[in-house]
């Protein structure tokens, strides 16, 4: 009998934060050899806990959770979000344009299937959370990078943003707090940005998955306070903030004109009546985590365990000889770069995996977020800070053999 063809959509797809690295990584595992793992922002694998109240609120209303639910989420929770984007200035903001789905990653399909017509363009950072590329091509869209380069501290030029528009680009994503570079933006910046979507009738699109991991005061400006009327979609959850990722909890406000997105807000009803309801049980937390005093912040302040280990990172990379780094305000990651200087020919992919078959450490390429020849790696800021210490010695040990070798050997990632 012939294969099974899988569909030729999924020819351009790539999530290799869990590819090909990872499945390496668990066969070296599978034989006894412990690996250091810095592929991941999921903070229960690194021994964060979830808040007991969130917990505890769950529990007390379990037997309310046995029946499918309102497509568009529990009406409480939905209430919690929407008091929350008021609050932040975003405008015309109540609980039928608010959204809960199975975490942040289902909305971002569901965003983008009920906007694209086939071979619209959907501007994207590179740079990019590798999400948004994929359903951005599996909706039948084609997406356009704008780059965020660390000579500019990974913000994006709004000129270079301008430039990249045609006639077919529908919608601006941006992802602030940044996976994978940390990079914060500024209020300035922001308002650029939303002045070039207002011109181009472009629907904003941002990820604020990590709006509270903050480090050294940083700012987190919402951007839909500073879309005011413009459309624009906020995408928040318990993943990150309140380390809550199994849950699989997250939102999407729908923010500005309710004239320009009446018609947007029905699609986006339609598909979430299609698949029935996001998890019910879960969606009970949303309410004290966005009522009560926030967990976060002692983790980022100054003595707390994210805040460690970033300060962990930044001193490995000022101690190696090849190494630098825009220091990341805001999130769960470090982007640093192998300098041109030190290693003049050098595949991030051939780095990545001598690390991991060599020194035991899994990191993800930077060119992983549709970054062309990329010399970044992402890490996460998860681990203990001691053990990413350690991450540092064994990644100069494999960089020191890079450097020696007259020219750097091709390696295939099988």
């Amino acid at each position: 009998m012939s294969p099974i063809k899988p569909s030729a959509h999924l020819h351009e797809v790539r999530y290799e934060i869990r590819g090909a690295l990872t499945r390496r990584a668990r066969e070296l595992e599978a034989a006894g050899l412990p690996i250091i793992k810095l592929n991941i922002g999921n903070p229960a694998r690194y021994g964060f806990t979830v808040p007991n109240h969130l917990r505890e609120t769950i529990a007390a209303h379990l037997h309310e959770s046995e029946a499918y639910g309102h497509e568009q989420g529990l009406e409480q929770a939905r209430e919690a979000i929407a008091a929350q984007q008021r609050a932040r200035g975003a405008r015309h903001v109540e609980v039928e344009r608010i959204f809960i789905g199975n975490g942040v990653s289902e909305l971002i399909d569901l965003s983008l299937r009920a906007l694209l017509q086939p071979s619209d363009e959907v501007l994207l950072p590179s740079p990019d959370y590798p999400l948004w590329s994929a359903a951005t091509i599996l909706n039948g869209g084609a997406p356009r990078y704008y780059r965020c380069l660390a000579e500019n501290r990974h913000m994006p030029d709004p000129e270079e943003i301008e430039a990249l528009i045609t006639p077919r680009t529908r919608a601006l994503v941006l992802v602030n707090p940044n996976n994978p570079t940390g990079a914060v933006y500024p209020r300035a910046l922001l308002e650029q940005i939303v002045a070039i979507a207002a011109r181009h009738h472009l629907l904003l699109l941002c990820d604020e998955i990590y709006d509270e991991i903050l480090y050294d005061d940083t700012a987190f400006q919402p951007i839909a306070e500073v879309a005011g009327n413009h459309p624009c979609i906020s995408f928040g959850g318990l993943s990150k903030v309140h380390r809550a990722c199994g849950y699989r909890v997250g939102w999407l406000s729908l923010s500005g004109d309710l004239t320009r997105t009446r018609d947007y807000r029905d699609a986006l009803q339609l598909l979430a009546a299609l698949r029935l309801c996001a998890n019910i049980t879960a969606q009970w937390a949303v309410i004290p985590a966005l009522h009560d005093a926030p967990t976060i912040s002692a983790l980022t302040s100054p003595g707390g365990r994210l805040h460690e280990a970033r300060k962990a990172v930044l001193e490995g990379v000022a101690a190696s000889d090849y190494l630098d780094v825009v220091t990341p305000n805001g999130a769960l990651y470090a982007f640093p770069r192998v300098r041109s200087d030190r290693i003049a020919h050098f595949s991030d992919d051939a780095f990545a995996l001598r690390l991991l078959e060599e020194e035991s450490v899994l990191v993800v390429p930077g060119s992983s977020f549709n970054v062309p020849t990329s010399r970044h790696v992402r890490l996460t800021l998860l681990p203990q800070p001691a053990q990413l210490r350690e991450v540092f010695v064994r990644m100069e040990r494999v960089l020191e053999r890079m450097a020696a070798e007259p020219a750097l050997r091709a390696v295939a990632i099988a």
